[in-house]
């Protein structure tokens, strides 16, 4: 399969919005959600807050903050109108670090907190439960 033609139009083009480019490459659904974006300052052209209309060239270094997820992206083409998902995805160069690994945490008991004070019953399997067997220790 050969590589997406671009227009004549794509291929002239020095500059494009970015709230546009946003928009066009998929990083955000509608054109709208994108100037929000940029508006809240959730978008970012080479570390400087980027206005809707401040232009994107090849090059630059994107960073967005959309639905609480940080991406870094690199502009390799300006795409001027929405195409497929695999067309867009040739018009940057996602430069995100791995995100590190989930530390597991061991389950814990919690108590129900409306229950009040618990029982010499519960408070033996709670201790039970944590390895701590102070009933039996304290006879010996």
């Amino acid at each position: 399969m050969s590589a997406p033609s671009r227009s004549r139009y794509d291929q002239c083009v020095t500059s494009v919005r970015v709230d546009s480019w946003v928009w066009a490459v998929r990083l955000a659904k509608t054109r709208s959600q994108a100037t929000a974006a940029c508006r809240a300052g959730h978008v970012r052209v080479n570390d400087q807050p980027a206005k809707a209309s401040q232009p994107v060239r090849v090059g630059d270094v994107v960073r967005t903050r959309l639905h609480s997820i940080e991406r870094i992206y690199r502009v390799t083409g300006l795409a001027t109108r929405r195409a497929s998902a695999v067309e867009a995805a040739t018009n940057y160069e996602d430069l995100t670090p791995p995100a590190p690994p989930r530390v597991e945490r061991p389950m814990t008991v919690y108590r129900d907190p409306g229950a009040g004070r618990p029982t010499k019953r519960d408070r033996r399997e709670l201790e039970k439960l944590r390895g701590r067997n102070e009933h039996q220790q304290g006879s010996e």
